[in-house]
């Protein structure tokens, strides 16, 4: 087997032509690429560009708002994904801003890793109505779709619902392409996302489109070895879809998560914080799993009277950063006003986020 410094010899031996813009669609991936020094490491003519893999970054903030108004109901319980209490809403200044500081002025909310955890919660606090603030891609939406089909199939506690935020990956690479300006000539499709759904979802990017892709994993060689390949493919005009995570990355991906997911969701339109509606790109909970729906249970709807709902805090270019058009250092905000001490976007709060990935590896400038 290739180790890194293997793949890298390689890569340093491929005659590239010019400038070659390679995106990764995984936070997972940036944080891999960036922690390991990959971008110092390749060829000058290799750029690599952080694209939307964060789901904490395009959760829609008019959900994050709505979670906050609920955690400041006495009688509620807001549960959610650690990376999500310290993201920022468009709130007036008067009120709670994140989930962080609806607890800190008294709202209970608290942290999950797993959604299993939201089950003693509501199971010990019959007298709250528990709400599990569930955002995330497919790998994330994938366990929550086994606990709603546990409502199916046994009595979850009748004072639990889901304010389900979830979200495709594939979609929003579509959009990119579409628009005719997509920014990058080669793509890294998320290991992850593909074990589940499998790596046929990425096909359209070289067959559709012409541009070559490659699955990878998380470590430096697999990573290496992905983009090898499509640099080769650049090379030699020969553009396909290459599976470089065979290890984990089936074709068909998981059929019990992909079956699942299409017997508890339906796949709609979705509104990414930031950048818009995209077409088939959000899950929601199907009519048959209505009662476990929060939006439903609690009559939630989008606050049309709110300024700046739906988008970034003033002044934040997370949505550019999350669509590949800059890099995280060239927003105005990096390093001075928003540093993940204080953040002012979502990108600077996630693990998963490039400014934050990047504000980790040591880049001030």
């Amino acid at each position: 087997m290739t180790d890194a410094r293997g793949w890298l010899a390689r890569i340093r031996a491929l005659p590239l032509p010019g400038t070659i813009r390679v995106m990764n669609v995984c936070g997972g991936h940036e944080r891999s690429i960036t922690m390991a020094g990959l971008r110092g490491a390749l060829p000058d003519q290799v750029e690599l560009i952080p694209g939307p893999g964060c789901p904490v970054c395009v959760c829609p903030e008019e959900d994050l708002y709505a979670a906050i108004q609920l955690a400041r109901r006495q009688d509620v319980i807001v549960a959610a994904f650690g990376d999500m209490l310290r993201v920022p809403c468009n709130a007036p200044k008067s009120e709670p801003r994140s989930l962080e500081q609806a607890r800190a002025a008294g709202g209970d909310v608290r942290p999950l890793s797993s959604p299993e955890e939201v089950l003693p919660i509501a199971r010990d606090n019959p007298g709250h109505e528990v709400v599990f603030f569930a955002a995330g891609f497919e790998t994330t939406v994938a366990p929550v779709a086994a606990l709603v089909a546990q409502g199916l199939e046994a009595d979850l506690p009748s004072n639990l619902s889901i304010l389900l935020s979830g979200r495709l990956t594939w979609p929003a690479v579509a959009m990119l392409l579409d628009s005719g300006t997509p920014g990058f000539d080669a793509l890294i499709a998320p290991g992850h996302v593909s074990t589940v759904m499998g790596p046929e979802e990425w096909t359209f990017v070289s067959e559709r489109h012409g541009i070559p892709a490659a699955v990878a994993g998380f470590t430096p060689e697999s990573l290496l070895a992905a983009m090898y390949s499509v640099l080769r493919q650049v090379i030699e005009k020969r553009p396909f879809l290459d599976n470089c995570y065979p290890q984990l990355v089936r074709p068909g991906g998981n059929p019990t998560a992909r079956q699942t997911l299409e017997r508890v969701m339906d796949v709609v339109d979705a509104n990414w914080r930031g950048i818009g509606i995209i077409p088939s790109s959000g899950f929601a909970l199907s009519a048959e799993c209505g009662s476990l729906d929060a939006r439903l249970r609690f009559g939630i709807e989008p606050d049309e009277d709110r300024k700046r709902a739906g988008e970034m805090p003033p002044g934040c270019d997370c949505a550019r950063v999350v669509l590949g058009k800059i890099y995280p250092n060239e927003c105005d905000l990096y390093g001075k006003a928003c540093t993940p001490r204080k953040p002012i976007g979502p990108c600077m709060v996630s693990d998963e986020g490039a400014c934050r990935i990047w504000w980790a590896s040591g880049v001030r400038d």
